[in-house]
């Protein structure tokens, strides 16, 4: 994109097509993957089965020589029977971890299933739990269910619980919202703090004594756009919320730094001298990725909630089109912002009817599909040139300095498959 790029109504009218059915995407349990490394004086312990141990284990690739700071407290039939006090035996693990683990200061209860199901009301626990070790440690839970929740709400849900324990305040501060990369955190704190912007909070904090407080004078920017629940929190509390589209790109980073900008009376000259040399940088790294995505077609399966921000950021970035966006929920007050500027042209669907789905893909025909990891190898398998969803969620993206590398990602299976076509001749045939 460039500055004469014309800005349209884009798709903030179009009709969404609302899908209940069968979904394909991972739990919420999956945040913990992130978030355990954000927040460097928590531990998540989990209450479920061994097969959401299994889940953390195998998704998180835990390093041997690391001791991760979350675990699971197994539930055995016993326990989903009701034959023995589950509040006793949580109690007896959260004492022996404290013990072996001085060093945490939040403990989240993290539940994998409803409480109906592990017949054990953890947000109680959670209480019970703050009373006896309080104030060395703060005992919060959330629910990182599959059944209640899809793969990125887990963040959602952790951040939402610790709002309401944060203290009160009248000072006027920024704070930024969402769990983002160290790196990719201190390039934005860097930009806002060369406007001129100071009092700069994040949620989460690396430790809870670094944590903001909220009042009716704290404004708040979301760095994702999946966090409907914590920004209803933040409202709740007396904070107002900054709408921008989401910094992914070029265009999404100024947009999001111009509306901070503007609310905290940031001159023009003063805006474009401290940006004009990262949007340059990160303007000719997307071109060099979007020659092999210009003109192409992408077709989004609903997974991470990021899918209409980046249909907006490969549409008028890259040149691509967008044949269908889907996302499992779209909150407007978030996302308004990203679908008035999505040129109007694809359909827009909320939630998953997966089997309805896969038949709009294949009679598209897209050049790419984003999709979840149950989905990919199925359509790779019919010739169609896929990318993981959870891949956008774990590689840094945000912001001038990895809006190339962000545009790379969808640009490498395609040029993969240009490569493949070129050196088996007859494959494009087969498919």
């Amino acid at each position: 994109m460039n500055d004469q790029t014309p800005i349209t109504t884009g798709c903030s009218d179009t009709p969404v097509l609302k899908q209940r059915g069968q979904r394909e995407v991972f739990c919420g349990l999956t945040g913990i993957i992130w978030l355990h490394r954000k927040m460097q004086d928590a531990f998540f312990l989990v209450v479920g089965s061994r097969t959401c141990a299994h889940l953390l284990q195998s998704a998180a690739g835990v390093m041997i020589f690391a001791e991760p700071r979350f675990g699971t407290a197994i539930l055995e039939e016993k326990d989903l029977a009701g034959l023995v006090d589950a509040n006793q035996e949580l109690d007896r693990e959260v004492s022996r971890l404290l013990a072996r683990r001085p060093d945490i200061k939040q403990l989240f209860l993290v539940g994998s299933c409803p409480s109906e199901v592990i017949k054990l009301d953890l947000a109680r626990a959670a209480e019970r739990l703050t009373e006896i070790y309080n104030p060395n440690v703060r005992v919060i839970n959330f629910s990182g269910s599959g059944i209640e929740t899809t793969f990125t709400q887990g963040e959602d849900a952790c951040l939402a619980a610790m709002v309401p324990m944060l203290p009160n305040t009248n000072e006027r501060e920024l704070l930024l919202v969402g769990a983002l990369p160290d790196v990719v955190e201190d390039q934005a704190l860097q930009l806002l703090s060369d406007m001129g912007i100071s009092k700069i909070r994040v949620l989460p904090a690396h430790r809870v004594d670094a944590q903001t407080a909220l009042g009716p004078n704290t404004v708040f920017a979301l760095t994702q756009p999946f966090l409907g629940d914590t920004h209803a929190e933040l409202i709740r509390r007396g904070a107002r919320h900054i709408a921008a589209p989401f910094p992914f790109g070029e265009e999404g980073t100024t947009a999001w730094l111009r509306a901070i900008a503007d609310e905290f009376g940031v001159d023009q000259d003063m805006f474009d001298r401290v940006t004009q040399a990262p949007r340059a940088r990160a303007r000719k790294a997307i071109q060099a990725q979007a020659k092999i995505l210009n003109g192409k077609s992408i077709f989004f399966f609903p997974d991470s909630q990021l899918e209409i921000p980046l249909a907006r950021f490969l549409t008028r970035e890259c040149g691509m089109k967008a044949i269908e966006v889907g996302a499992p929920y779209i909150h407007g007050d978030l996302i308004g912002p990203d679908l008035e500027l999505l040129p109007k042209g694809p359909v827009i669907s909320e939630g998953q009817d997966v089997d309805l789905q896969l038949d709009r893909c294949r009679a598209a025909r897209p050049d790419l599909t984003v999709c979840g990891l149950g989905l990919a190898n199925p359509l790779e398998g019919e010739g169609l040139s896929t990318k993981w969803a959870i891949e956008l969620v774990f590689t840094p993206v945000h912001f001038y300095e990895q809006a190339g590398d962000l545009a790379g990602l969808f640009a490498r299976p395609l040029r993969r498959k240009s490569l493949l076509t070129g050196f088996h001749p007859n494959m494009q045939a087969a498919e």
